[in-house]
């Protein structure tokens, strides 16, 4: 699950994973919730990988893993993270508590990460890149091409950043830390 506000790329994100974990040969559902304005309001997206049938559309009532851009709509979430999950958190922007004796929680400063990179409007790509990094949920290669095919011909000019930004969020992480498959290394 994905959340944040409307305008920080959450949306781009989810589809970017999704894609990519479609182009690893997963079985792939997504499902985009956005607030009633284009941005400042709330967006929230569920992503479902398997490597079988879905057979259910991704509204989730529980789920092991999260990306969390901002705090402001993070606590209708909260209790569908299951005890043990992992949450990857904007440090940059996120305030309050995580409950970090209940989850996972591994904070990137997405933000600043961005923003050091040159493009802040980055951000979720940093998170994105270092929660494939730390799930092994999708090999980084598929991102990028993922990325490069979500991105619309208006768009295409931000390709480059958006690269980076995947690749570097990727590289904060190291080694994986909560598996999604059998056979990734934590």
């Amino acid at each position: 699950m994905l959340t944040g506000i409307g305008g920080q790329g959450v949306q781009l994100a989810a589809q970017v994973l999704a894609r990519g974990a479609a182009t690893e040969g997963r079985n792939v559902m997504l499902f985009g919730v956005y607030g009633g304005m284009m941005r400042g309001g709330n967006t929230d997206s569920s992503v479902v990988v398997a490597d079988g049938p879905i057979q259910a559309p991704p509204l989730l009532s529980l789920t092991w893993g999260a990306l969390l851009m901002h705090h402001k709509y993070w606590e209708p979430m909260a209790h569908k993270i299951r005890d043990g999950g992992i949450v990857l958190a904007n440090s940059s922007l996120f305030e309050g508590d995580l409950e970090r004796e209940r989850y996972r929680v591994v904070d990137i400063p997405a933000t600043d990460e961005a923003t050091a990179l040159g493009a802040a409007m980055t951000a979720s790509m940093v998170l994105t890149g270092a929660f494939v990094a730390a799930t092994g949920l999708v090999g980084i290669d598929a991102m990028v091409q993922a990325m490069n095919d979500s991105l619309p011909p208006y768009r295409r000019q931000h390709a480059e950043a958006n690269e980076l930004a995947l690749r570097h969020g990727y590289s904060l992480v190291g080694a994986p830390i909560a598996p999604a498959w059998e056979g990734v290394s934590a």
